[in-house]
């Protein structure tokens, strides 16, 4: 077992999160254009349609965990495995369906001092400290992120029906880029209670950096999915170099 030192603090690997909740929204992005964001990375976009890409937008509560309580509001887009070899979008699909999908954490506002330390200095993590207005509860979940007094995104979810086999634990190799180098992290979730729907997002982006990035994407006015999770636990391994 490994361990880091944080602000003072050990922490041990893998980190544990015994508490925490989510809302997200999936859309079509084009390839061509997210290529152009993640270059810098060395990875490639995952495509569910030919020159048709996914951007994941996400707002997670941490409730109970090893790094503390903390929102957070998450900018990712679907990606190959590294250690792949294929190119072709029908095994692009295949892979999907496999749960063989990377996500690469692009942008990721906190606002948490403690995590902000540790997901950079750990695993690589693009946090940044912002402020935050969640609301996880209603049925219709929403959150608002903003920094520096100008707005990232204003989110909105409605609830979907619940989804067969909720509560079945699943992998994914997480990416992320810092200081020259791309790493990836085994990242385990246990989700229980999982509602999703086609659509079902309002979505409003602001002034921003991150919004006008989002906004060059041409982001679709309707959602190809989106989800809300309860109960979701999950633990992050060591960052490995690709």
């Amino acid at each position: 077992m490994t361990s880091h030192q944080v602000l003072g603090k050990q922490v041990d690997m893998p980190v544990e999160i015994r508490a925490a909740s989510a809302f997200t929204a999936m859309y079509s992005v084009s390839t061509a254009a997210a290529q152009s964001l993640i270059d810098y990375t060395g990875l490639e976009i995952l495509q569910f349609r030919p020159g048709r890409g996914v951007c994941v937008l996400v707002f997670v509560d941490y409730v109970d965990g090893d790094l503390g309580p903390y929102n957070e509001f998450g900018v990712s887009f679907l990606v190959r495995d590294h250690r792949a070899a294929w190119t072709s979008v029908p095994q692009d699909l295949k892979a999907l369906a496999r749960g063989r999908a990377g996500a690469l954490i692009h942008h990721l506002p906190v606002d948490g001092d403690f995590t902000l330390a540790a997901g950079r200095g750990i695993w690589g993590f693009p946090k940044v400290l912002a402020h935050f207005d969640v609301d996880h509860s209603g049925s219709v979940k929403r959150g608002s992120v903003s920094q520096g007094g100008r707005l990232i995104a204003q989110l909105s979810v409605k609830q979907g029906i619940p989804v067969p086999g909720s509560g079945a634990s699943a992998s994914l190799a997480a990416y992320s880029h810092l200081d020259g180098l791309t790493r990836f992290t085994t990242w385990d979730m246990s989700p229980t209670g999982v509602r999703s729907r086609p659509g079902g997002a309002e979505l409003k982006l602001g002034s921003h950096p991150i919004a006008d990035e989002l906004r060059s994407l041409g982001l679709p006015k309707r959602a190809l999915l989106t989800s809300s999770i309860p109960d979701l636990r999950m633990t992050f391994g060591d960052a490995e170099p690709v």
